[in-house]
């Protein structure tokens, strides 16, 4: 993996880090499509949706630079290992660019730390095969460890575990365990991974100072249902250029 570097601290920079989400329930294909069309807009990474989802938003979203990225065993992560890995291909193929998978919490907890691994590894493995057979770029595989459900010491060994099962990113959470990303949990994880690992902070991330903060504690990859908030606080702060001037952020 190359060295993970900051986007510059600039309205476009902060931008260029945002996975553009929509994961609840209810979400519908109009919400969908505003996302997409508010991704283009603001010059997001990615956004950042449900499966059955993938494809429609790969179809809004062809031409641009803004990846489709979707979730495997999500929220839970206690779907089965060989369903994960499933997932995985089958929404690589309808379009996804990008997976966010969540670790068995469970097992982790119970120390089985081989089965995580390994549960982790079956999914790089289905990402890398399923991107090359299909004649597609590398997958990025960023795996959410739940930092609200653990302990330090289990966070320290969740992302020993991701570096030793080949993913591309560690990420803090789901948004639906009661805790989001936290400074302290980001500064631990960049300390554990090293500088040749994405580290995305999700979870209330709501506004430009939130944002920031990740990034000075060491994030790459911001994800946040509030992407257009943060930049119109960034626009407030005097941050961000006037989108009808013709500038993308």
């Amino acid at each position: 993996m190359s060295e993970q570097t900051h986007p510059p601290i600039t309205a476009e920079g902060v931008a260029s880090t945002i996975d553009h989400t929509a994961l609840k329930p209810e979400t519908d294909e109009a919400a969908i499509r505003k996302l997409c069309a508010e991704a283009r807009d603001y010059g997001f990474a990615s956004v950042c949706l449900n499966p059955t989802w993938v494809a429609l938003a790969a179809d809004l979203l062809a031409g641009t630079p803004i990846k489709v990225c979707t979730v495997i065993g999500f929220p839970l992560g206690a779907t089965l290992t060989s369903v994960k890995a499933y997932e995985t291909a089958e929404t690589i193929r309808a379009g996804a660019q990008e997976v966010d998978m969540v670790i068995n919490i469970g097992w982790l907890k119970g120390g089985r730390h081989v089965d995580v691994e390994a549960d982790i590894a079956a999914v790089v493995a289905a990402a890398r095969r399923t991107a090359q057979e299909s004649g597609l770029p590398p997958v990025l595989v960023k795996v959410i460890i739940e930092t609200a459900l653990l302990t330090d010491v289990e966070k320290r060994k969740a992302c020993e575990l991701v570096v030793a099962a080949g993913a591309d990113f560690v990420k803090t959470s789901t948004g639906f365990s009661g805790g989001g990303a936290t400074v302290d949990d980001v500064t631990l994880m960049r300390e554990i991974v090293g500088r040749s690992m994405g580290v995305k902070a999700a979870g209330g991330i709501r506004t430009a100072a939130d944002a920031l903060a990740m990034l000075a504690a060491g994030a790459t990859r911001l994800g946040a249902s509030a992407g257009v908030q943060i930049m119109q606080s960034m626009a407030g702060s005097g941050g961000a250029p006037d989108k009808d001037a013709g500038g993308a952020y």
